[in-house]
């Protein structure tokens, strides 16, 4: 698996509090069979999850260099987990946020009970200036999992959408597990992630593939969702729905 959301950099979110719990969860995740992995702190504006580009950086190089010495074998890209605000252009102008690898796609986080009212605007308007926005776990949002169909209008906008596979096992309750499995039936996902946070977390990707193909019924896709997708994000590729 190639993992497009994790919170591995330590002590600036709600995810990993330090270098030593990050090289544990790496290893864990090395010994689950992940290869590649975006660290993807959140970044909410106006809240403390808001660390610049610098010190992301140094924390990031850090992490890096210490798998190294630990002989981790996954490779490590950085990005952030954007809460949508409409200064999302300015933020990444003024050096505060990053897109995924530096790349034209935008990891999303919306609001979990409720949506802004001007939300396709702002989608929009991040598109119209060449970037793509990926919308993080959509089954864990009210208004999806009360109109997963939603996701459709998105789709037809050019916005992509994120799965978190440990939905599918009932982390996040019986509704996100059930908006997830109407998404993968309806082909509306393009990844799937852990959104890892903390070392006692379970990545669980023993069967993952198999309990993957139950819903989306064709093997490429379900090799779509866990490695290839995730190549298109890092290697700044234009993304071509196969749908």
């Amino acid at each position: 698996m190639k993992d497009l959301h994790s919170h591995l950099l330590y002590g600036i979110d709600d995810g990993s509090k330090s270098l030593k719990e990050s090289l544990e969860i790496l290893k864990k995740a090395q010994a689950a069979g992940v290869t590649e992995m975006l660290i993807t702190p959140h970044y909410i504006e106006d809240s403390k999850y808001n660390c610049n580009n610098k010190d992301k950086k140094s924390i990031f190089n850090n992490l890096v260099k210490e798998a190294k010495k630990e002989k981790i074998d996954i490779k490590l890209y950085l990005g952030n987990e954007i809460y949508l605000t409409e200064n999302i252009l300015e933020l990444i102008e003024k050096g505060e946020i990053l897109p995924l690898n530096d790349s034209k796609y935008l990891l999303i986080e919306f609001p979990m009970s409720n949506m802004f009212h001007n939300t396709s605007d702002l989608l929009f308007s991040f598109i119209n200036k060449g970037y793509i926005p990926i919308i993080a776990h959509p089954e864990r949002y009210v208004v999806f999992q009360e109109h997963p169909d939603y996701v459709e209008k998105y789709l037809n906008m050019g916005v992509l959408f994120q799965g978190n596979y440990m939905s599918l096992y009932g982390k996040y309750g019986r509704g996100a597990k059930k908006t997830l499995k109407k998404l993968l039936k309806s082909d509306y996902i393009s990844f799937l992630a852990s959104d890892i946070h903390h070392e006692d977390d379970e990545f669980k990707l023993d069967k993952i593939k198999k309990h993957v193909k139950r819903y989306v019924k064709d093997e490429e896709k379900v090799n779509d969702l866990l490695e290839n997708n995730f190549d298109i994000v890092v290697k700044n590729k234009n993304f071509g729905i196969k749908r």
